[in-house]
């Protein structure tokens, strides 16, 4: 008998900025705990430039920052363009599965304001990210069946910038277990939903920081480049991902999941093994 094909009904993806690989310093328990339910590896890669309008363009629209065009400037200032060839997941999921629910909440503004396209029908907030969390568990309560909810927890980032990134900066790895206790709420939330079964769902930080500053990101410096990357729910095959993963791949995750046909010319491509295959 064909092994029955997993069933997955919607789609978190749930990030924190700046954060890197030093959750494996910081004290992670939700993390630790659930990550390995699923693929997982502290080695995957931020775009470049490791910026946060670079990268997190990268991981919704499934490109190189040279396609996309998105510099933390221009997400400040315009709207992504309608016209343009690479279009993110939420327009994307829009245009393919007309009546989903669709949602953002993040903790930096401009990522509702530029680079999630503002026709799509997306559900949005942005706040901080102590009052982001609740906001968003109030919506999923009212709406269990959203199709595809994106987060962005902002603090780690800001953290790094005032106080150093690394780990050897104590308020930095402060603001990266406030996250985790944030996204192991709103996990909690999903299971107590009865939603876990069949989602899907992908943690991930857009970049690092301290690498050829301190107090900043951007190079190509180990230390801005290498981040934590993680997905858990049907039909992914448990274990650290030793195949290469970029932070645009959680598009191509992200689309197949949802049965979403991405634009010929992505980049993005599923991780080798990610779904046992």
């Amino acid at each position: 008998m064909a092994k029955k094909e997993a069933i997955i009904k919607r789609v978190f993806i749930l990030g924190m900025d700046g954060a890197g690989n030093f959750v494996q310093q910081a004290q992670t328990p939700f993390l630790d705990a659930f990550l390995p339910q699923g693929a997982y590896t502290y080695a995957a890669q931020a775009e470049s430039p490791t910026i946060s309008a670079e990268c997190w363009g990268s991981v919704l629209h499934g490109v190189v920052p040279a396609r996309h065009g998105l510099t933390n400037e221009i997400a400040a200032t315009e709207p992504y363009p309608a016209e343009s060839p690479y279009p993110s997941l939420f327009r994307l999921a829009r245009e393919q599965l007309p009546q989903a629910k669709l949602a953002s909440f993040t903790g930096w503004g401009p990522i509702n304001d530029g680079i999630i396209e503002r026709n799509a029908g997306v559900e949005k907030l942005s706040a901080p990210d102590a009052e982001l969390v609740p906001e968003l568990i109030r919506y999923l309560e009212a709406n269990p069946d959203a199709a595809l909810l994106f987060l962005q927890l902002d603090e780690p980032d800001g953290s790094g910038h005032r106080y150093g990134y690394g780990p050897d900066s104590l308020p930095y790895l402060q603001a990266i277990s406030e996250c985790d206790r944030l996204l192991g709420s709103v996990v909690d939330a999903i299971g107590r939903l009865g939603l876990l079964e069949d989602s899907l769902i992908i943690l991930l930080t857009d970049h690092g920081g301290g690498g050829a500053d301190k107090f900043s990101h951007g190079s190509e410096h180990e230390m801005d480049k290498n981040v934590f990357w993680g997905c858990v729910g049907p039909g992914i095959a448990p274990g650290e991902l030793t195949a290469p993963v970029s932070i645009k791949d959680t598009a191509a995750v992200a689309a197949r999941a949802l049965g979403l046909q991405l634009p010929s010319g992505v980049d993005a491509r599923i991780p080798e093994g990610l779904f046992g295959t």
